[in-house]
């Protein structure tokens, strides 16, 4: 069974980043962002031997595609949220499980404001597409989750303002998308995990 979920927010932060234009950049240590972990929840146990991770997505390193840009890989964090959230149980078993993403992209588009007192702005699409699929000699289940974030700013918006805000929407996206397949995952593939009294039927 598949589930499709969506996640929206436009966000302004014409404000915010006005004041911050006026600092002296020069006196401002470059910030750096770590890269998220997950390691901090219980990981979700499957009756399964092994967790296969592929990658269907393939970036392309132009315009309007600029999530090689992002001091975050959405790429790289799937790749990682795979790794500490399941846990394969048993190694007896022929099931294994596909975690496939097929999209990790962010997209930037500008926007001509048409007024004359505001400025152009610069509009960013991040896109997490992950499909979750256990599969053995007798049977497959599946569950799908698709998240996005959107987010706005001045089009003359420093690099360092930039990365803040990048960051900041790579972490929303993921704490959306860690709550939501981890309730699909108990929704539509209770079968397969470790422990489950239950299955239910659709």
């Amino acid at each position: 069974m598949k589930s499709f979920f969506k996640i929206l927010c436009a966000v302004s932060f014409a404000g915010i980043l006005n004041a911050c234009s006026s600092m002296n950049n020069d006196e401002a240590a470059p910030e750096k962002y770590s890269d998220l972990h997950f390691d901090n929840k219980k990981p979700i146990e499957l009756n399964v031997k092994k967790i296969d991770v592929k990658v269907e997505f393939t970036p392309s390193f132009t315009r309007p595609n600029v999530e090689h840009l992002f001091p975050i890989s959405i790429e790289k964090t799937a790749k990682t949220w795979a790794d500490e959230r399941l846990e394969a149980v048993d190694f007896a078993s022929d099931r294994v499980a596909e975690f496939i993403i097929k999209d990790a992209s962010v997209t930037e588009k500008e926007e001509v404001s048409g007024q004359l007192l505001q400025k152009d702005r610069l509009k960013y699409h991040a896109n997490l597409n992950v499909l979750l699929r256990v599969v053995d000699n007798k049977s497959s289940a599946q569950t799908s989750v698709e998240a996005y974030r959107e987010l706005s700013m001045p089009i003359d918006t420093n690099i360092e303002d930039k990365e803040k805000y990048w960051n900041e929407m790579v972490v929303k996206l993921f704490n959306a998308f860690d709550e939501h397949m981890e309730m699909n995952i108990h929704k539509y593939l209770n079968m397969y995990i470790k422990g489950n009294t239950s299955i239910t039927e659709y």
